[in-house]
């Protein structure tokens, strides 16, 4: 089966990329896809983050394990799409290069038979342009998340020795 997919950067305007890949892919070969979509060398880290329909950030993908225990991680080269992007599980975010926080939001638009005489992955529509530079991040907790005036009032309840050095 083909999965067409939309990758749609985190950015104010509209920029977005669909993509037809076959579903028994890994998903290192749908970063590389992304990668060459979009314009990047692909040579930075990246991760694929499973998520709710509400875009919640939950279990991640990485490229290369830099865990120390190399048990806990689960890695592209060894996931297939099938296993994370599904009908019921529709929707990732996809972060490439760390250190610039390249962020996209990426989301099954359907699930069709494959095409004799193409060949996959395939870039089917682009949209805007990349820009130089990744969009700015505001990181925004609403103040009623947090209880500033009596955070670390209380030693006791946060399990280690105050006197600790």
């Amino acid at each position: 089966m083909i999965y067409k997919i939309r990758i749609i950067l985190d950015a104010k305007e509209d920029i977005f990329r669909d993509i037809e890949i076959e579903d028994h892919n890994t998903m290192e070969d749908f970063h590389n896809a992304i990668t060459q979509a979009f314009g990047f060398l692909g040579n930075e880290m990246a991760s694929f983050y499973t998520c709710d329909e509400e875009w919640v950030q939950d279990e991640e993908i990485t490229l290369f394990d830099l865990s120390e225990s190399g048990t806990d991680v689960r890695l592209m080269n060894e996931t297939i799409l099938t296993d994370v992007l599904t009908q019921n599980t529709p929707k990732l975010i996809y972060v490439y290069d760390f250190l610039s926080m390249w962020t996209f939001f990426v989301e099954l638009a359907d699930i069709t038979e494959k095409e004799d005489g193409r060949s996959y992955p395939n870039t089917l529509f682009s949209f805007g342009e990349v820009p130089e530079f990744p969009p700015e991040k505001s990181f925004k907790a609403e103040e009623t998340d947090f209880d500033l005036d009596h955070t670390l009032d209380n030693y006791e309840d946060m399990g280690f020795d105050e006197n600790w050095n």
